[in-house]
């Protein structure tokens, strides 16, 4: 049974290889004081080397060389046939015992993955937990007996723009690499790489093969797993965005705990950044914060007591500014955690406190049924909840009956109808079961969500 890709994976794959991400926004927190940094005083500063930096951080840093089969349909014969693939990135050890780092499209669809490491030995490994939407991977190293090189985690947060930072990785597999730079902007939303991600920038050169390598700071921690690029021509333009290491951290804890998959949780909030009209009209200085503009009934935010037409501006200490950014704040959080949340509401700025929950409903896709009568028949259908629109569309508030499959020789699709697309309404009445859509009549009227465009047909 198949079902819809991930828009949000799809894409971030592509920008890793030779990435083109939209306008980018950055959230710089203002809520905590800037710790003192100084410039080069002297020549002998200047020429100082990152070379300490780099004895303590590379050993841990990996080659990865990953191999599997790709199944393919010969244009010619129109034979399903396979071939082997494979893909070379990097990666990032994060302890003594073998546990890997990297990103999900190195090693996704993939059945053999080496490990080399600095001193050349190599392991082979296997996938603890990929998950797709953050593109962060954990590995497990095989037939480890002796503790490994590691980079600590830095989930502090206490980076800022300015900071010297180095990359290191794998560049067109041509061995370990350091490139050094800085970091150019830090919560970079609207990437176009995830929905839910706020990534570091930085100007250091990232290449592929790179991915998945280690972004570290002059203490020689890791900040930030290297995951894309802004590139026209697939090498470094000097525009490049690392996975932050508290997504990192949170990816590696729901590994080791056993866990298949990422339980993200939510704040049931929906909403759109503050114009500057708007941002005029409430009397701030600057346009800043995220307007509520519906709210999950009975969801986390709800009994905290937010309400539509608040504005969030903060989660902790986290500036928010746009909903990506609320998102990945909410989503390096574990299910049951309580988050500060602070906003603004007539004028006044107010801090509430909300306890975030996973998404309601389950994410069962073999709950899809079969219409076998009336103008859908053929079409494989399934009710959205919050956890299958979140998993499907990237979108928890996405409400209707998606279509998963639309096989060709059905009455489905030569009434119009195509995988992914979202029945909302027939007839003008809202649907939210696949019962709805069973034995629809000639002359029915049909409104679908198809590619974020509304539709309406009628029946034939």
């Amino acid at each position: 049974m198949k079902f819809p890709s991930l828009a949000v994976s799809a894409l971030a794959l592509a920008l890793t290889a030779c990435g083109s991400p939209d306008e980018t926004r950055a959230q710089d927190s203002v809520f905590e004081p800037a710790a003192e940094r100084a410039v080069p005083r002297d020549a002998a500063e200047v020429k100082a080397s990152f070379a300490p930096v780099v004895r303590s951080a590379a050993p841990a840093v990996v080659n990865i060389s990953a191999r599997g089969v790709q199944t393919y349909r010969d244009p010619f014969w129109g034979q399903f046939r396979q071939q082997p693939t494979g893909s070379v990135g990097s990666g990032v050890i994060v302890r003594a015992d073998g546990v890997v780092v990297t990103n999900t499209h190195v090693i996704q669809g993939m059945n053999e993955i080496v490990v080399g490491l600095n001193d050349r030995r190599q392991f082979t490994a296997k996938v603890l937990l990929a998950d797709e939407r953050s593109d962060i991977a954990v590995l497990q190293l095989q037939g480890v007996e002796e503790p490994l090189p590691v980079l600590r985690i830095d989930v502090g947060e206490d980076q800022q723009i300015g900071d010297l930072v180095l990359a290191i990785g794998n560049p067109f597999g041509v061995g370990q690499t350091v490139t050094n730079g800085i970091i150019s902007a830090l919560n970079r939303t609207e990437t176009g790489i995830s929905d839910s991600g706020s990534f570091i920038q930085t100007d250091a050169a990232i290449n592929p093969g790179n991915s998945g390598g280690a972004l570290v700071d002059m203490d020689g921690d890791l900040i930030g797993i290297n995951t894309a690029i802004f590139s026209r021509s697939g090498s470094s333009s000097g525009v490049g965005f690392a996975v932050p290491a508290t997504m990192v951290q949170r990816v590696v804890d729901a590994a080791l705990d056993g866990e298949t998959t990422v339980v993200r949780p939510w704040l049931g909030v929906k909403g759109e950044p503050l114009t500057a009209e708007e941002a005029t009209r409430m009397g701030l200085d600057r346009p800043r914060g995220l307007k509520v503009t519906d709210l999950f009934a009975n969801g986390p935010a709800a009994r905290a007591g937010i309400r539509q037409g608040d504005v969030i501006v903060a989660v902790g200490n986290n500036e928010i500014n746009d909903q990506g950014g609320l998102n990945f704040r909410i989503g390096t959080r574990a299910p049951g955690d309580t988050v500060a949340v602070t906003l603004l509401r007539d004028g006044r700025e107010q801090r509430v406190n909300a306890r975030v929950q996973p998404l309601p409903g389950e994410i069962n896709l073999e709950a899809a049924v079969v219409i076998r009568e009336g103008a859908m028949a053929g079409a494989q259908v399934l009710a959205l909840n919050p956890a299958i629109a979140d998993r499907l569309l990237g979108d928890p508030f996405a409400t209707g009956v998606i279509v998963t499959q639309a096989p060709r020789n059905s009455m489905a699709f030569a009434q119009g109808f195509r995988n992914s697309d979202i029945v909302l309404a027939v007839n003008d009445r809202g649907v939210t079961t696949a019962n709805a859509l069973s034995g629809l009549q000639r002359g029915s009227r049909v409104e679908i969500l198809r590619r974020g465009q509304r539709l309406n047909g009628t029946m034939r």
